[in-house]
């Protein structure tokens, strides 16, 4: 276990999960919630998650970027496009909004052009695989080409499962049992 990855734990543990009785996006019950915005925009925190996310993706060849839905993975892609260049990759990084603008450019991938690019969708923490799919479904419809998803935290709820039948490949850098929640 890397150095950054022993840390970015610490830090999930410490200060993202919350006990108590919660709802998740999904509609299921859960005794715990892991907000990792509470880390992900914390400048501490920031620069070990977009390490240990470039390391889980590193042997992935020919990635021109990496993003996902807005807003859980907004900073995870900020934290990778700077740490990712840090070690030498050139990933740039994307947004996807949930639905095109309805003004200006009517857009609903943000950033570089990807068409005939091989992107990965990033997720901060995956319940369901839903947002994932969707960022997925928006990055193909620009001629995008998803090659993987890869989550800071998969919660082992079924979103791997979810996520591989649809054809994607899936990473996650921390589960449950890291957090000391399995």
């Amino acid at each position: 276990m890397t150095d950054a990855r022993e840390q970015l734990i610490q830090y999930i543990r410490d200060e993202a999960v919350f006990h108590g009785d919660f709802t998740l996006s999904s509609g299921k019950k859960a005794t715990y919630y892991i907000d990792l915005r509470k880390v992900s925009l914390d400048h501490r925190v920031a620069p070990l998650i977009g390490r240990v996310m470039t390391e889980l993706i590193a042997d992935i060849p020919d990635i021109a970027a990496v993003g996902g839905l807005t807003m859980g993975a907004d900073p995870i892609a900020a934290a990778v496009l700077h740490q990712g260049a840090a070690a030498g990759h050139a990933y740039d990084a994307f947004v996807v909004r949930k639905e095109p603008k309805d003004h200006g450019r009517g857009k609903q991938v943000e950033g570089p052009e990807l068409e005939g690019k091989r992107v990965i969708v990033l997720e901060d923490t995956s319940t369901t695989g839903g947002s994932p799919l969707a960022a997925a479904r928006a990055l193909e419809k620009v001629g995008a080409i998803v090659v993987a998803v890869a989550v800071v935290v998969d919660r082992a709820t079924g979103a791997q499962q979810v996520i591989e039948d649809a054809g994607y490949e899936y990473r996650a850098a921390l589960g449950l049992s890291d957090l000391g929640l399995a």
